[in-house]
């Protein structure tokens, strides 16, 4: 198991980047729109850098639905790779069997 404080600082990374989710949208378009003015984009930048680190979506670490492992996280499952196996084992992932050749 992960440490709770961990788990909490993830889930609170998420909900800042979807309360500033808008905001960044609009700034970033802004930035990128080369028919504005190059003053008008470097103040969407400026502004853009001044939003809180966390409000960045790449900084959200995928961690499992179990365990809140932050390693070896499958996206498909959300799960990490050794509860991916132990759930597979007992049956409970729908369309999931343990390979054998």
């Amino acid at each position: 198991m992960a440490k709770k404080s961990m788990v909490a600082r993830e889930l609170k990374r998420i909900k800042t980047v979807q309360k500033y989710a808008e905001k960044r949208a609009k700034l970033k378009a802004i930035a990128n729109d080369l028919s504005r003015p190059f003053e008008e984009r470097m103040e969407a930048l400026e502004k853009l850098n001044k939003l809180p680190r966390n409000a960045s979506p790449v900084r959200v670490q995928r961690r499992c639905r179990i365990t809140g492992r932050p390693h070896a996280v499958y996206r498909k499952f959300g799960l990490s790779r050794n509860m991916i196996r132990q759930l597979g084992m007992q049956g409970d992932i729908p369309g999931l069997k343990k390979a054998s050749w």
